[in-house]
This record gives C-alpha cells, structure tokens and sequence, in this order.
C-alpha cells in the first residue's frame, strides 16, 4: 500500500494542470467580455461625402434692382393702374394726378408768352418808324433843315426802343421757360414705369392727395425679382475671413431643406451696432428664376472658407486627438471580428466632422470612443439636486 505522503505527490501535477486550464479559461473569457463589449458601442461608418468649413451668419433679401416711384408734382392720385404683385414693363403708365391745375397754368403762361411776343411786334414796328425818322432828318440836317437838336433826340428814341426789345425779348425767353416748365408739370401728372419689374408695395391710394412740396411722395416700388440679394450681418470677429468673390449659400425658414447658392459681391466697410454687437454687411447675389424668394425673407447664411468634394469622411466625435500632433487621431476599426486600432490624418474638418487623408477608407467600421460614450452617459445622468 502506498504511503498518503506519496498519494500527495501524485496528485501535485494534476492540481497545476487544472490551475493553468482555469486561468487560460479565465483570460479567454475575460478578453472575449472586453472585445463584445467594444463591439457593443455605437459604431459609424465611413462614408464618401462632402466637408465644409463655414461662417455662419443671419440676413434678410432684398431685391438687386428696385426703384421706388414718387411723385414730382404735388395734387390728388385721381387714377391708380396698377396693384401689388402686377408686372409691368418700362414706360407703362401706373398712375394718374388731377392735372387741372397745371393744365390752368399752363394756359395762362402761354397766353403771357403770347402777349409778350405782340409788345415785341408792336416795339419793332415803332423802332421801324424811328428809324425812318431818323434818317429823313440826317438828310435834311444837310440842308439846315432841321437841327442838329431833332437829329440827337431821334437817334435817342431809336436807342431806347431797341433797349425795349431786348428787354421785351427776355421777358419772352423767360415766359419761355416757364411755359415749358408747365408742360413738364402737366407731363409728371401722368406717372410711367421707370423699369422693368414687379410692383412690389404701394404706399398710395386713388383719392389721396400728395405733396411733393419738399419730398418726392412714394407712389409704389417697382423690383426685378429675377435676381435678389441676402444682406447677411457678419460678427466682427468673423468679417475679415470673408472676401468677395467666395462662395455661399444660405436656406430659408419655410425651405430649410433646399439650398441657394450664390457669390459674396460685396462687403460694407461700415457696421451697424446692435446692443453693442458690431455687424458688417456682405452682400449675396443669387438668381431667382423660380420666383420662390421674395423681399424681407429671413435667412440662414453659411460662407465656405474650406471644401473638400467626394472624399472619405468620418464624424469628428469618433476620433481621439493624439497629444502634441495636429491632425492626427487614434481610431478603433472593427475588422471581421477583432478592433484594430489606427492613426488617422484629416484634413478640412468642422464641429461635425472631419475629411479622411489617411488611416481610414470608405467603408471601414469605427467604434466610438469609450471616453465619447461615458462623457454622453454622464450627461444624461442627473447631477446631484437637479430636476428630473
């Protein structure tokens, strides 16, 4: 019979063997728990897309081309012949002032005119006759006939009364200018289209008297609303990264799914200040063909500094920056069944997300970063005190 001291010994190999088969066990487990725990977070796929890097601003549209149609002459709007929302072309009559009164003047400036020009007739026929008198006397000067006195005081008359008629001729002149001023008056009564374009307010009404005493009275404002253009208020601390000639494009609030592009034309070197905000304006020119853009509408603006088409693009929040290098983050991709990690360069990014250079490629998997999902669970846990 063996000894149990020998017993013992016999069985020293088998407990190591089922130690070591327990603890390869446990390392398999517990990495096989680490690697479907990765695997259970939120994953995000690179896609080939399109990054931008924007300034955003507010505006409003205007139309490019608008004029506002006055009044030159003071009196009642007797006709109206257009209304908001009507086309009309250049030269077409819009409206209509009571011309009585011009009309009245008009008359009794040419009937002054007229009676001008006869005391001018009448002056001439009388200096006609001065001058016949004056000459017959020269002659009979010569033969003593009459003195010298008569000649003197008859070559006096025929002076005055050329002085007469040049004087009376700038009475005319003047009643001239006058009378054309009337029919002027008398034209502005009837007020045509000054452009091509789309009444869009009218400020006036038939019956209502205007006075374009010192002011011409805003009638209706006509715009070409073929092209419209966005006065974007920029944030002074954005101004100086925007340049005519950049591209942009802003939405609408009742089409925030459709984009209008256009080219920055111009920015206004003079801010306006609102509650100690300094705002410049840039302005956006942008065609309108389909008429869906109208006056005063409110948009969101977006001028793209940076843009990178058709490229590997990755959301920033799946990256993890590497300290001390620009550009380059750590990425987990899921390949078959394992995580491998990668460095990733990016180029043009912006708060969402990033332009793939390298390290990644479209289609790869990307596990977001434990750090990224503990900082979301956190932020949906109520703190300590706060209100569910």
């Amino acid at each position: 019979m063996p000894s149990p001291s020998s017993r013992r010994i016999r069985w020293i190999p088998v407990a190591l063997l089922v130690v070591a088969l327990a603890a390869i066990a446990w390392h398999f487990l517990r990495g096989n728990g680490d690697d479907e725990a990765s695997r259970q977070r939120p994953q995000v796929r690179v896609e080939r897309g399109t990054v931008e890097n924007t300034v955003t601003a507010l505006g409003s549209l205007q139309p490019k081309e608008y004029v506002d149609v006055g009044t030159q002459v003071s009196g009642q709007l007797r006709r109206m012949h257009v209304d908001i929302g009507d086309e009309v072309e250049q030269g077409q009559l819009i409206a209509e002032i009571d011309p009585t009164v011009y009309e009245a003047r008009l008359r009794k400036d040419e009937a002054n005119l007229d009676n001008l020009e006869a005391q001018k007739a009448r002056q001439q026929a009388e200096l006609r006759l001065a001058e016949l008198r004056l000459e017959r006397n020269r002659r009979l000067l010569g033969s003593n006939a009459v003195s010298k006195e008569a000649v003197d005081e008859q070559e006096a008359n025929v002076a005055m009364l050329q002085a007469g008629i040049r004087a009376t001729e700038a009475q005319i002149r003047s009643a001239r200018a006058t009378v054309e001023e009337d029919r002027a008056n008398l034209g502005y009564t009837r007020i045509y289209a000054p452009m091509k374009g789309t009444v869009v307010s009218r400020s006036a009404v038939e019956g209502q008297t205007v006075n374009a005493t010192q002011t011409a009275p805003e009638i209706v404002r006509i715009a070409d609303l073929g092209t419209m253009t966005v006065w974007a208020e920029v944030a002074e601390a954005d101004v100086n990264r925007i340049r005519p000639g950049m591209p942009a494009y802003f939405t609408t609030l009742g089409m925030p799914d459709r984009r209008f592009e256009g080219i920055v034309r111009q920015i206004q070197p003079t801010p306006e200040i609102v509650n100690d905000v300094v705002l410049y304006k840039a302005l956006i020119d942008v065609a309108n063909e389909e008429r869906l853009l109208l006056p005063d509408m409110t948009v969101q603006v977006f001028f793209v500094l940076e843009r990178a088409e058709n490229v590997p693009v990755v959301p920033l929040a799946a990256l993890v920056p590497v300290p001390g290098e620009r550009g380059r983050y750590q990425a987990e991709v899921l390949v078959g069944e394992r995580i491998e990690k990668r460095t990733v360069e990016i180029g043009i990014a912006n708060r969402s997300e990033a332009e793939v250079r390298s390290g990644l490629k479209e289609g790869d998997v990307v596990l977001m970063p434990a750090a990224a999902m503990a900082a979301a669970d956190a932020r949906r846990t109520p703190r300590f005190g706060a209100r569910l």
